[in-house]
């Protein structure tokens, strides 16, 4: 679905960093973790094509991606951004129609099939009943959760999603990774940027551990997410735990180190 080649992302003031080559295929979760100032972000919108790598190239389907329209990109790729302004004043249903774009001729208005997916992506996201309220007096949740409704609304064969659980308390949380969980069941691919290495433990298939100095290592989650590996690009100490199966990792301090 989407493949990095020899990619190496443009940060200001870093050097070099270690070629990506890999392959996102359908119904794959990957997880990007790394502090901050590693490049999590630039990578996301790298490999959306809204930002011009170093070296290599991003394949959306088998074409580059720079080489293909904005539209037809995003007739396929939907992004969702860590921050979501107001932009111009406008109700949450206008807001989740910008979904829609891609599939409306510029002569056209959208159809009755049109607004249907955007309110049923709204339905889903549990912003049925706000749809004529100004996204200017959402709450943080709410406009997150307006983004995943948008992009829902989007119907994309891949998702590139920075954060999606910000500003969401924790019900939302698992609605918003379970809602990809099944996007990814779906056939659709899936890329987060994460900070909560948890949510990766519990959701993502892959992991990408990007470091500050432009290093990164992929594979699979049961191998990625080791504790020294996790200490090291955190910088750190970390308490790994097991219940019910699943892994959870807890950060130490120095007064509860010895835990």
């Amino acid at each position: 679905m989407l493949a990095a080649n020899n990619l190496i992302i443009d940060i200001p003031e870093r050097s070099s960093g270690t070629p990506l080559s890999f392959d996102i295929k359908p119904g794959e979760t990957w997880g990007i973790l790394g502090p901050n100032g590693a490049g999590k972000t630039t990578l996301l919108h790298t490999l959306a094509g809204l930002r011009k790598p170093r070296s290599g190239d991003v394949e959306l389907s088998g074409e580059n991606i720079k080489t293909l329209r904005r539209k037809r990109v995003a007739q396929q790729l939907a992004v969702v951004f860590q921050n979501n302004g107001e932009g111009f004043p406008s109700t949450v249903l206008e807001t989740a129609m910008i979904g829609r774009h891609p599939f409306i001729s510029p002569w056209d208005i959208e159809s009755s099939d049109d607004l249907a997916i955007a309110r049923a992506a709204l339905q889903k996201m549990e912003l049925g009943d706000l749809e004529h309220r100004l996204i200017s007096t959402l709450s943080g949740g709410e406009r997150q959760r307006l983004a995943i409704a948008t992009a829902l609304s989007q119907t994309p064969k891949l998702w590139l999603a920075d954060e999606p659980s910000n500003h969401l308390d924790l019900k939302h949380q698992v609605q918003i990774m379970e809602l990809l969980a099944e996007q990814a069941a779906a056939g659709c691919g899936i890329v987060l940027c994460l900070h909560d290495l948890n949510l990766a433990a519990q959701w993502c298939d892959k992991i990408l551990l990007l470091y500050p100095n432009g290093d990164a290592c992929w594979g699979d989650a049961n191998t990625m997410l080791a504790t020294p590996a996790l200490e090291k690009l955190y910088n750190q100490a970390l308490r790994s735990i097991v219940s019910d199966g699943q892994r959870y990792f807890i950060p130490l301090s120095s007064r509860n180190s010895v835990l």
